[in-house]
């Protein structure tokens, strides 16, 4: 936890947004995955976190926007929890590290909350993810658990947004701590990529890893070379001579702070001249895009810089034609780069999306494309400083979707398909920093993690008495 400031002054500045009803953060339960005692290692909700900082199952928090009241409403442990797990703190002292002065039994929040609604009070909650927490604000709001998403309040969600999204000193200084961690996780898979290697040993020692600096992976890891699919997370294949691997991998601390890393690497330690040609198009579009970052610009701005960059370098090779402005215009980028440049990151990889990317990403001046493609950019409104962003621009080659555009008839103008066929074996290349945004433009995060063709090559080339001095090899 930090400092019980931290969290008393992020429940005032919530306050301060909201003024009337009462706001109620329930805590993360634990997570079975099959049988009762055997639980996934607990991960607390990230909102509850981020406001009363307590990394136990078992509590609800509950502010009172009229009275300023804050309530921590908890379970102490009993003599049975105590033999298996040793000694816990009270509720009571774990509230007083969040800095709030009220607790109550668990059991009696319902009656709380019941009160709350028969004086026709607002009872705030942001939607729920996990099934458990649906039931119980089902048993709580007197509400059918499917019902209950659909009631999630769009008044706290945008004060919380506004509050979560301008991230503080402290928040960064352990935003970059876990980058740091993932340049470990990324040099050493550069330094794996060995050809006869399985993708499952390389993904389990990074994996490791993360484990060993104090958490998990902030997300399944995503490694393969086949890295056309966006987000594989099958590990079984054997890396082989001409093959790239893509690394999607970051670390959570125990913080909840999270990085996202991508690193694209050629099996065995040299690009090809077909890979170097595509890898440096997508390099251009990461740098370029990141050059221009700036506060107030809309960050859907820098996502069509990149795409304009990838259908420059694209149409220099002769994979697409015509003018790289009217082919971005049309879309007809979309089938090499499918997806968004990046997205918040914070507490979550994928920052509060589970309140909704609408309102995290987009705001009354911003409206979400339905363009295919420019649909998936999780992130499209104006920057500000404090915000911390991924930046993941790549190009890929799916033989499926080159298929479908190509017998739709899809833009024939500005896309070669005969010389595009000659590419469906080739996989995909993505490149991913973590940014913040600062007054001034902008600033990578963490310790450089190698990306240029040099830099990435250099690396796998330290392999072998890296990794017998490390034990891995």
């Amino acid at each position: 936890m930090f400092a019980q400031e931290v969290y008393a002054e992020r429940r005032r500045k919530l306050k301060a947004e909201i003024n009337s009803g009462i706001a109620l953060f329930p805590g993360n339960p634990e997570a079975s995955f099959n049988y009762p005692a055997n639980t996934y290692h607990y991960r607390q909700d990230s909102h509850f976190s981020y406001f009363f900082g307590i990394n136990h199952p078992g509590f609800a928090g509950l502010i009172d926007f009229e009275s300023g009241e804050e309530i921590l409403f908890g379970t102490d442990f009993d003599i049975d929890d105590i033999i298996w797990m040793g000694d816990q703190p009270s509720v009571a002292d774990q509230a007083a590290e969040a800095g709030i002065k009220t607790t109550y039994a668990y059991s009696t929040l319902a009656d709380w909350i019941t009160k709350a609604l028969k004086q026709g009070r607002t009872v705030h909650y942001l939607p729920p993810y996990r099934g458990k927490v649906m039931i119980e604000l089902g048993r709580l709001l007197n509400k059918a658990a499917h019902e209950v998403k659909a009631g999630a309040s769009v008044s706290l969600i945008k004060a919380v947004v506004k509050l979560k999204e301008i991230k503080e000193q402290l928040e960064i200084s352990e935003i970059e701590k876990a980058v740091d961690v993932a340049w470990l996780m990324h040099t050493t898979a550069m330094k794996m990529a060995k050809p006869g290697r399985i993708e499952q040993e390389i993904a389990g020692t990074i994996e490791g890893i993360a484990l060993a600096h104090g958490g998990p992976v902030s997300f399944p890891v995503i490694l393969s070379v086949n890295g056309q699919t966006l987000h594989n997370h099958y590990h079984g294949n054997i890396l082989t001579e001409g093959r790239m691997l893509v690394v999607d991998a970051g670390a959570e601390l125990p913080s909840l702070y999270s990085s996202d890393i991508t690193r694209t690497i050629p099996v065995g330690g040299r690009f090809n001249a077909r890979q170097k040609d595509i890898y440096e198009i997508v390099l251009k579009a990461n740098v370029e895009s990141i050059k221009a970052t700036a506060p107030s610009l809309p960050y859907r701005d820098m996502h069509f810089i990149a795409a304009r960059t990838i259908a420059e370098g694209l149409t220099s090779l002769g994979l697409m034609k015509g003018n790289p402005e009217d082919a971005v215009a049309a879309g007809a980028h979309t089938l090499f780069f499918p997806h968004g440049l990046g997205h918040m990151l914070g507490m979550d990889v994928h920052d509060m999306e589970g309140v909704g990317e609408n309102h995290v990403g987009y705001d009354e001046e911003t409206k979400r494309s339905d363009q295919f493609g420019t649909a998936y950019l999780r992130m499209g409104k104006r920057l500000k400083p404090g915000m911390v962003m991924t930046n993941e621009p790549g190009i890929y080659f799916i033989p499926a979707l080159i298929d479908k555009f190509r017998n739709e008839k899809k833009f024939m103008d500005f896309v070669n398909y005969d010389k595009v066929e000659q590419f469906k074996d080739f996989g995909g290349i993505r490149i991913e920093d973590d940014i913040l945004i600062t007054e001034q433009g902008h600033r990578i995060l963490g310790r450089p993690i190698p990306k240029t063709v040099a830099e990435v090559e250099a690396t796998a080339a330290e392999t072998r008495q890296w990794i017998k001095m490390n034990g891995i090899y």
